[in-house]
Parts: C-alpha cells; sequence; structure tokens
C-alpha cells in the first residue's frame, strides 16, 4: 500500500505536457511563414557608420579606453576606502620581495624587479577593467624573460677574464652583462606591449581561448620546474652558468650536481630556516583564513629577519653569502628601449604577450564571475600592452597578474584598483627611500620564497589523475605540454602544445560518436540504442546520428559508419544483385545451349525407333516454351531463394539522419549527402534529414541544387524544439503510409 502511494506522488511530481499540431515539412511551414526584410548595407555603408562620430559615441569610446572615468566618480568612499587601503598595503607588503625575487629569474638587478612592481601596476589603475587582479612581476614571464636574456647575452660573450682574481675585473664583468641583459629584457617588454596593443584593437580578445586550460596548467607546471632549478644555485650558494633553449634543465640539473660539492652552508642553513618559516606562515594563513582579519605577511618578515641577520653577522664577508647588492634610490630617467634588438626577439615576444594575457584575463574572469560584474578583454589586451610597452622606457620587464597577490589583494578586502594604486605607492616609497636597507639581503632568502610561492603550481601534478578519470584527450594535451615546455624551453615548448591542442581539435571531428538512436517507450525522447535496454527502434527505420558537423576531413568516415551502423551497405548488396544476375544469366544460357545439343543429337539419329523415342521425349520434356527451352535445374530453386540470389534486398525501408549536432555542412559534405541519397534510393531505401538547423539548411539547399528527394518530398527539417515537431511522430505517420503506399505522398 505504501509502496503504491509512493508511486503515485512520483506521477504526481512528474511534469507532462502534450502539443497537438499540423504536421509540416520544409516547404509548408516556409509558406505560411513571412520573412522579415533587411535592407543589406554596402561595404561603403558600412564603413561610413563606423567612422561617423557623434558625441555619444565618443564618449563611450574614451570610457572604454580610460575605464577608471567611469567607475572612479563613483567611488563609494565609506564603504570601498578601507577595504582598498588594508588590501593595497597587504598586496604591497607582499609585492616588495617578489618584485626582487623575480628579477632574478629574468636575470637582471633585483631594482628592476622593484621598477616592474611600480609603473605597470599604476597603469593599469587607468586603463584595466578588473578590480581585483595585482599587476606586476610573475614567475612563468620572469622565467621566459630571462631565458632570452640568457641566449642574447650568454656569460661567455662579455669579454673580461671571468676568472680573474682582480675584484675591479670581476664587477666590471658583471655590470656589463647585467647592462647587456637589461637592454634586452626591456626591449623585450616593449616588444610585447606592442603586440599586445596591437591585438587590443583589432579586437583579438578571443585569442586566449586557445590556450585550454589543460594547456595552460600543463605548460606552468614546466615553467615551474623551470624556475624551481634555476633557484638551486641561489639556494645551494654556488656559481655556475644559467642555461637557456632546449635541454636548459638537464645542463642547469648537471651544473649543480656537478659542483655540489661547493655548496655554500650558510646559505643552505638560511635558505632551509627561510623555507620552513615560510611554509608555517603559509600553513597558518590557509587554516585561520576566516579568524585572520588580514593574512601574515610572512614574506616580508623573512626579508626583514634575512636582511637584519645578514647586516648583524656580515654573511657576505664572514661566509662569503651572495647577497642582493647596490639598489640605488630613485627613480631613472626614460630612456628609449633598444630598437636593433626587436628582430631576434619578435617570436619570444609574441610568446610572451599571448602567455601573459592569458595568465592575466583567466584570473580576472574568475574574479568578475565571483564578484558580480564584466571584464573586456579587449580592454584588457590594450591595458597589458599599454604596461609594458610604456613601463619599458623606464626598464622595466615584462609584467602579467600573479594568482597569490591577486588572490591576497581579493581575500583582504579589495573592491577596486585603488588597492594596487597603493600596493604601488608602496614600491614607491623603498625605491626612493629606504631601498639601500635591502642591499645586505642574501640570495637564498629570495630563491626561497620564489620556491614557496611555486608550491601550488607543483600541486597541478594531480591534474594527471583528474584529467585521466575525465578525458584522455585533455590529458594528453596537459602531457604534451608539460614534457615539450620542460625539454624544449618555454618558448617552443609553448608553440609544441599550441599546435597539438589543435591536432585534437581536428581529431574530435574526424573520429566522432556515431550511433543509433532509437525510442523510449511513451516518450519522445531518443537514445542510443546500445547504451539502453529500454529504448526500441522500430521495425524498418533506422535513425542515424553524428556529434560533429559534416565536412571534407570527416565525410569518408560518416558515410562508412552510416552504413556499418545501419547493416545496410547499398554499394555491396548492388553488387551482389548484379552478381546473382549475371550468374543466373550463365546457368539459363548453358542449360539452353545444353538442350539444343541433345536435341539435335537426338534429331541426327539413324534408327526409326531412336526417332520415335526422341520425338516423344521432346514432347513431353523438352518443348520450347514462348521460344525457349524450360531449364529443370533452375525450377527446382524454391521462389524465395530464386528471389534473394536475383534481387538482394533489406529489412529497413527508411533511413533517418539526425542533423541536430551538425552546425555547418561544406561542399564536400553536400556530395556526400546527395550520394548517400543517391545509393540508398538505388537499393529502396527512403534517406531524410532531421532537425536541420536554418544555416546548415541554406547551404545544403545552395550546394546539392535542390536535390528532389532532399528539399522535394519528405519533412526532413521539421525544427522539432521550435515547432513541437519530433521524430516519434514523423515515424508514426510514416509508417501509416507506408503501409498503404509503395511512395510516399507529398503533405
Amino acid at each position: 500500500m505504501e509502496h503504491a502511494q509512493e508511486q503515485e506522488a512520483c506521477l504526481e511530481q512528474t511534469q507532462r505536457y502534450c502539443v497537438q499540431r499540423p504536421i509540416y515539412n520544409q516547404e509548408l511551414l516556409q509558406g505560411q511563414l513571412h520573412r522579415q526584410q533587411r535592407t543589406p548595407q554596402t561595404l561603403g555603408q558600412k564603413i561610413a557608420h563606423s567612422c561617423r562620430c557623434s558625441s555619444k559615441k565618443a564618449k563611450s569610446h574614451l570610457y572604454s579606453f580610460l575605464p577608471i572615468l567611469k567607475w572612479l566618480p563613483r567611488y563609494p568612499v565609506k564603504e570601498y576606502l578601507l577595504g582598498d587601503i588594508i588590501s593595497g598595503i597587504s598586496t604591497g607588503v607582499m609585492q616588495l620581495p617578489q618584485g626582487l625575487a623575480y628579477a632574478l629569474l629574468a636575470a637582471v638587478p633585483p631594482v628592476f624587479g622593484l621598477y616592474s612592481s611600480f609603473y605597470p601596476v599604476f597603469l593599469y589603475t587607468f586603463f584595466g577593467t578588473s578590480k581585483h587582479i595585482s599587476i606586476g612581476t610573475f614567475a612563468v614571464v620572469s622565467m621566459m624573460v630571462g631565458g632570452v636574456a640568457v641566449r642574447e647575452v650568454p656569460d661567455e660573450i662579455i669579454s673580461v677574464d671571468y676568472n680573474s682574481t682582480n675584484v675591479t675585473d670581476v664587477l666590471e664583468y658583471y655590470s656589463a652583462r647585467d647592462t647587456k641583459r637589461v637592454q634586452v629584457a626591456v626591449a623585450l617588454a616593449f616588444l610585447s606591449g606592442l603586440i599586445q596593443l596591437c591585438l587590443g584593437f583589432l579586437r583579438f580578445g578571443f585569442v586566449a581561448i586557445y590556450l585550454t586550460e589543460p594547456l595552460v596548467r600543463g605548460f606552468t607546471t614546466a615553467a615551474a620546474v623551470h624556475v624551481f632549478t634555476s633557484q638551486l644555485k641561489y639556494f645551494l650558494g654556488i656559481k655556475t652558468s644559467r642555461y637557456s633553449g632546449p635541454l636548459s634543465v638537464v645542463y642547469s640539473i648537471a651544473a649543480v650536481l656537478s659542483k655540489i660539492t661547493t655548496t655554500n652552508i650558510a646559505a643552505l642553513i638560511v635558505g632551509l630556516t627561510c623555507i620552513v618559516l615560510l611554509l608555517i606562515g603559509k600553513e597558518i594563513n590557509l587554516r585561520f583564513k576566516k579568524k585572520l582579519p588580514v593574512p601574515i605577511p610572512m614574506e616580508i618578515i623573512v626579508v626583514i629577519i634575512g636582511t637584519g641577520v645578514s647586516a648583524g653577522m656580515n654573511l657576505s664577508e664572514s661566509y662569503k653569502v651572495d647577497v642582493v647588492g647596490n639598489i640605488p634610490q630613485g627613480l631613472r630617467a626614460p630612456a628609449v628601449p633598444e630598437i636593433q634588438l626587436i628582430p631576434a626577439l619578435f617570436v619570444d615576444a609574441v610568446a610572451i604577450a599571448i602567455v601573459g594575457f592569458s595568465m592575466a584575463v583567466s584570473m580576472a574572469k574568475i574574479f568578475a564571475l565571483k564578484h558580480g560584474y564584466t571584464i573586456d578583454g579587449n580592454q584588457e589586451l590594450i591595458a597589458l600592452g599599454i604596461c609594458n610597452s610604456v613601463g619599458s622606457f623606464f626598464q622595466t620587464f615584462s609584467i602579467t597578474c600573479s594568482m597569490s597577490r591577486s588572490l591576497v589583494q581579493e581575500s583582504t578586502g579589495g573592491r577596486t584598483q585603488i588597492a594596487g594604486t597603493l600596493s604601488a605607492i608602496m614600491v614607491l616609497l623603498v625605491i626612493v627611500a629606504i631601498g639601500y636597507l635591502f642591499e645586505p639581503l642574501p640570495q637564498t632568502v629570495l630563491a626561497a620564497i620564489v620556491m614557496v610561492n611555486l608550491k601550488g603550481m607543483f600541486k597541478q601534478f594531480g591534474d594527471i589523475m583528474h584529467f585521466w578519470r575525465t578525458s584522455k584527450i585533455e590529458l594528453a594535451i596537459w602531457v604534451v605540454a608539460f614534457v615539450a615546455s620542460l625539454f624544449l624551453g618555454l618558448d617552443y615548448g609553448l608553440l609544441t602544445a599550441v599546435t597539438f591542442a589543435m591536432i585534437t581539435v581536428i581529431y574530435r571531428t574526424q573520429s566522432p560518436q556515431y550511433r543509433i538512436l532509437g525510442q523510449i517507450p511513451n516518450t519522445d525522447i531518443y537514445c542510443d540504442v546500445e547504451e539502453y535496454e529500454e529504448v526500441k527502434e522500430y521495425p524498418g527505420i533506422k535513425i542515424f546520428q553524428a556529434n560533429t558537423s559534416l565536412y571534407f576531413a570527416n565525410s569518408e568516415s560518416y558515410t562508412s559508419a552510416l552504413k556499418k551502423k545501419t547493416g545496410v551497405d547499398p554499394g555491396a548488396l548492388l553488387a551482389a544483385r548484379r552478381k546473382a544476375q549475371k550468374r543466373h544469366a550463365r546457368e539459363i544460357k548453358a542449360a539452353n545451349e545444353h538442350r539444343k545439343k541433345a536435341v539435335l543429337k537426338l534429331v541426327n539419329s539413324s534408327t526409326n525407333d531412336v526417332e520415335a523415342s526422341v520425338k516423344h521425349e521432346i514432347a513431353s520434356d523438352d518443348l520450347p516454351v514462348n521460344g525457349k527451352f524450360a531449364d529443370s535445374s533452375v525450377q527446382d530453386i524454391p521462389p524465395d531463394e530464386h528471389e534473394y540470389f536475383v534481387e538482394p534486398k533489406t529489412n529497413i525501408h527508411s533511413l533517418i539522419l539526425d542533423f541536430t549536432p551538425v552546425n555547418f555542412v561544406d561542399s564536400v559534405g553536400a556530395k556526400t549527402l546527395k550520394s548517400i541519397i543517391k545509393e540508398y534510393k538505388e537499393v529502396g531505401v527512403c534517406v531524410c534529414i532531421a532537425s536541420c538547423s536554418g544555416a546548415t539548411l541554406c547551404w545544403c539547399r545552395t550546394l546539392t541544387m535542390n536535390t528532389h528527394l532532399l528539399f522535394g518530398t519528405l519533412p526532413f527539417n521539421s525544427r522539432f524544439q521550435e515547432h513541437n515537431m519530433n521524430l516519434y511522430t514523423w515515424i508514426l505517420f510514416h509508417r501509416k503510409f507506408r503501409r498503404n503506399r509503395k511512395t510516399p505522398p507529398r503533405y
């Protein structure tokens, strides 16, 4: 009783619908509808309209180019200011040590990391559309910049004796090397900024979609390995050369291992202590995130402690620990980048521009979705382009969004770009006033900060198991991006990963899923017959579906899958029919010739008895019927078997191609459709197309030159969802007239 009541309650909860309407085909439907009249514009009219200027249009473009003019006048001071101040201070405290540390990755002196943490951040306040991301130095982009700088200015290119014991010569060597590397980094920032500006003005913000999530995560994981490897020599206090290009990771590890015996124990102890403190601080911030008003700024605490210990114990002189060194006070005068370096840096600049934009826009979209506002991808490109290109005149290297700082800025109450401006002001104070205090800071402390910040990227190795369970193709993209970027370098690795991702798209369209659909009883829902036991097919009708468009790359596989899934191969049936007919004709001909020879032989017999016997035999058995001799061997074949050998037939009379997933059909696909319709018609199978979209319908009409069977007779495009017509209704009607007539009538 209770079970019956539960079933009754479930039935009451199940929603049902019932629609009654006439059955439409495409021609009848188009005859009853009236198209809206649209006046097409000429090219000149379009250009004139786009160039037309009005005050409203000019104001809109100005607000789009300078978003600060839109949000700053509406800034709610009482609600937002306190949160922005706390967030700006927290982010600025974090930006100081990261700027110094990531400068080592970029192969430039630490002070240039501070420059890159000030100018771009300040500029983004005026041109950026995201309210929460923190612009500045980032490990992956800094590593890419450092690889280019080391490649263009290797240690051996400076004509100073590296093994010289003269302190002046060594200082000149490092000064000349660093100056040239700064020129390369600045030129690279200028060129990448110009590329981003061009892409933004040309509305090419969509280029980031080609960097899929598995590709980006595999690429950044490989970049984390590169970064970690490059910091080993600073962490251990070892003197080795820096490598770039293919197999640079292998060479760097080999160089470190070859000089592992020269490890500076004091630098190692300081570095390990800093790593422990940083990990403890991050764990406390994570566990007590809701209770702490602001995260503990462990990085700046470690920098202050490390600087104090180094200055108090004189680690540089007493224990030969490498320190940051000279940090000049004040800002540098603007200077034009070295334009002559641009041709050699173009490919690297393209890679850095796209990677930097991809990182920034992905984080911006996450925060915009969380806080309910929108960002403009093209304006983000313009903003990053201005930050990089204009900043390069003030000796900055390429920048982008930092994930760790952005999370801190958002979690500490930041509401607008004012928080970023305040963090930039803090960096400015250090550059102008107190930068010299950080000169005793050991480089091993900066290496420890970089290594600990890679913790989140190394967690991305867990993506392997995730993608293994969800998608093998995405796993392949992740692995290829990781392996290629690890061993070929970040530039060639990114190019290889993007190419492979494109190949997977082609592979997916060339190898779609093909299925035969059947009806779930008492519903108009159709599912794969191989997936569910309850799904039933109607006798004599096959519904075929492919989850991709039909074009030149998959037309052959579409035809092959159609024949395989339906079990009907028109070519094989026609070949078998022709073969059976030829064999039957040969049998009749051979039998006739045999009988003729027998008659001639009997006629030429000389004896009367034999002649009489022959006449009697001919009269009884071999008299020609309608001018032909009967064949006893042929008559012995049963009627059904005779029909099978002469005309092989199929038990299918109708084939429906479900075009619901089809977005387009090109000329090759349209010819394939014509061929399918023609071949199946010859074996008595009627082909129909269902759920064909409007755009696909127009292409089919144009490319197939109004094939009668495709467009004239059957309701191939019923627009099931829009006009409440489904395959179930059509099949019932089709089965009805199929029983009564040999050819379907016009509706």
